[in-house]
């Protein structure tokens, strides 16, 4: 017999009673029934109901073990009772009676308990990861990982993509993030980079004449955290193709990663039709370039219905220039008390609050007025059928724009009684993130995102630059290695302008993909960084293997990338990122677990030639 198992924790049934096996694995926990000792012996596969009675010549041994002791137990099959059958897991019609048993590693009092789901601190949590990985959701996230990952590679060789590595340790590239930085032992007061991403070499596999590349690529970045992101490493999906359009691209991911969706997705409807939005478009719709589509809410420009009204806000905002006023509408959304509720939000948000608008059955108060009645006989009118009440528009802007504006209102944005619109103005880019975030808690709250999809969109047509209000210098906004739309023509013409061919791929309000047909003609990269102010000798010196390639017949090219981690998360439905990653770091970018970052030894130090220099607190 093997030295540690005949089987897994998850293989043994019915068949197998009568038979002598071996099992190794974790106790799960211990129950005592008065005499009659059972253990859940776990391993990665499963569970096994293992027993003991005082005849069994280890029962003294077995009356010793503890929760997350690893053992093995030697034993015979036998069935359970009709009554006692555990119908949840594949091992329940039996457990095995203990003969002997072997402690393979006993364990200390634990800081966090493996069995049950209860809740942890995240620091004990990373700084116990071992344990933390033993739980069953996180088993079950790490193997669902690994899996997503099998079927990319599967679904990229299936389509003639061959897999190539690209250097770890390379040069510095201002790819949007900070670098991580590592000092050349051998070239004292130089430094190596770690790849924010394989973009250089993978355009450069392109001009080597590989047609095809995909990699399961590691990147690193020195970013501040959130949920979705972590603050050092990752992973993605890098692919890069020669002799294609944009579409090809689109043509090329998009089957991929429906099928990893489809097969990964738990039953949730993987949207087919993904699409394409400008990134303006997107702005001004959902105040986000990566849009969760599964809100139907879209927003509006409705500035023409507040120039010259009697809301004074609006109207003196609109008289400068670069100004609007956009609406979001909600339907369903038309309580005060709603409405109230969302004002609040946006005074969180650091806005003064939000206007808005709720359409009702007008009132006998308002059936009154117009009709020069009293109330008590504009009620006995509306009860009696005689007068027809009809709608109102109610909240404060709607009494200072009056019943014409909030008519017009009503029928641009589709409203009706029981809906809502909230409204916010000023420059685009000042308020489009709060209204963004609006749009979705109004979403939410109203219970209009559905949540049994996944749903994709293309961000397209990007602009190339941006310009700084307050020195008027103009910049990238986004990739500057993205083909500008038109060539080199659209580059004559005003920057603002400038489109590249640039896209993101949306999902659920995250972004999980990324690329761009690239900047493959050398003079027309060296127009694109000098209107950024960069001169042709500083491309040159931080491109400059990438500039040296693209004169000797580089290929048009593009690709894109999508994040595993994030992937995984949404496959998962987890809300945070380091819930899929097996070692992640915190939130301060430090991996409790092994303790780095770590003071360097002075024998480090000196081998590299650096001194540390304090710094002021």
């Amino acid at each position: 017999m093997h030295a540690f198992r005949s089987q897994t924790c998850a293989e043994l049934n019915k068949s197998h009673v009568g038979q002598n096996v071996r099992l190794s694995g974790w106790v799960h926990r211990v129950r005592d029934h008065g005499g009659l000792l059972f253990i859940d012996l776990r391993d990665h596969y499963g569970m096994t109901q293992v027993m003991a009675d005082p005849d069994s010549p280890v029962f003294a041994e077995i009356e010793k073990v503890r929760s997350e002791w690893c053992i093995r137990i030697d034993g015979e099959v036998k069935a359970r009772d009709e009554s006692l059958i555990n119908s949840k897991i594949p091992t329940g019609e039996i457990e095995v009676f203990i003969r002997d048993i072997e402690v393979l590693g006993a364990a200390k009092e634990l800081p966090l308990m493996v069995f049950g789901e209860q809740e942890y601190p995240e620091e004990t949590r990373l700084r116990y990861r071992y344990l933390d990985l033993r739980r069953e959701a996180m088993q079950r996230n790490m193997t669902l990982r690994s899996d997503v990952v099998a079927s990319m590679r599967r679904r990229m060789w299936d389509k003639q993509f061959r897999e190539y590595q690209t250097p770890i340790i390379t040069a510095s590239s201002p790819e949007g993030a900070r670098d991580f930085l590592v000092p050349s032992r051998q070239h004292p007061g130089k430094f190596y980079a770690l790849p924010q991403a394989p973009q250089q070499f993978k355009q450069l596999i392109m001009v080597s004449g590989f047609d095809k590349y995909f990699q399961i690529a590691p990147c690193f970045r020195d970013e501040d955290p959130r949920a979705d992101r972590s603050p050092t490493d990752f992973y993605q999906l890098d692919l890069e193709m020669s002799f294609v359009e944009q579409q090809d691209i689109f043509d090329t991911i998009q089957p991929v990663l429906t099928g990893v969706f489809e097969e990964f997705g738990g039953g949730r409807k993987v949207d087919q039709e993904w699409p394409q939005i400008s990134y303006r478009d997107a702005a001004l719709w959902y105040g986000s370039d990566k849009p969760d589509l599964r809100n139907p809410i879209k927003m509006q420009v409705v500035s023409e219905h507040f120039a010259g009204s009697g809301f004074a806000i609006f109207a003196k905002l609109l008289e400068q220039e670069g100004t609007e006023v956009r609406a979001i509408p909600a339907p369903k959304g038309g309580s005060r008390k709603f409405c109230d509720r969302m004002n609040v939000f946006a005074q969180k948000e650091g806005l003064p609050g939000m206007g808005y608008i709720f359409w009702r059955e007008k009132t006998a108060d308002a059936v009154a007025q117009e009709l020069g009645i009293s109330v008590k006989e504009a009620q006995a009118k509306l009860k009696s059928g005689e007068v027809k009440g009809g709608m109102e528009a109610a909240g404060p802007l709607a009494k200072n724009i009056g019943p014409e504006r909030t008519e017009a209102i009503r029928q641009q944005l589709g409203l009706n009684v029981g809906d809502a619109a909230f409204f916010l103005g000023g420059k685009p880019k000042a308020f489009e993130t709060v209204a963004g975030k609006a749009r979705n808690v109004i979403g939410e709250e109203l219970g209009l995102t559905d949540k049994t999809r996944f749903a994709f969109a293309w961000i397209v047509d990007f602009p190339i630059y941006e310009q700084d209000e307050e020195t008027g210098k103009i910049d990238f906004e986004h990739n500057p290695f993205s083909m500008p739309q038109g060539g080199m023509e659209a580059l004559l013409g005003n920057p603002l302008d400038v489109l590249g061919y640039q896209y993101d791929l949306a999902c659920n309000g995250f972004e999980l993909v990324s690329g761009a047909i690239r900047n493959h003609r050398p003079e027309i990269m060296f127009k694109a960084f000098e209107i950024a102010g960069y001169g042709k000798e500083e491309v040159e010196k931080r491109f400059g293997g990438m500039v040296n390639a693209f004169q000797y017949g580089a290929p048009p090219h593009g690709g894109c990338a999508a994040g595993i981690d994030r992937i995984v998360m949404l496959l998962a439905d987890e809300a945070n990122i380091r819930e899929v990653i097996m070692f992640p770091m915190n939130q301060r970018a430090e991996d409790l677990m092994m303790d780095a970052p770590s003071d360097p030894t002075s024998d480090q130090l000196m081998d590299l030639g650096l001194r540390v220099i304090p710094q002021e607190q």
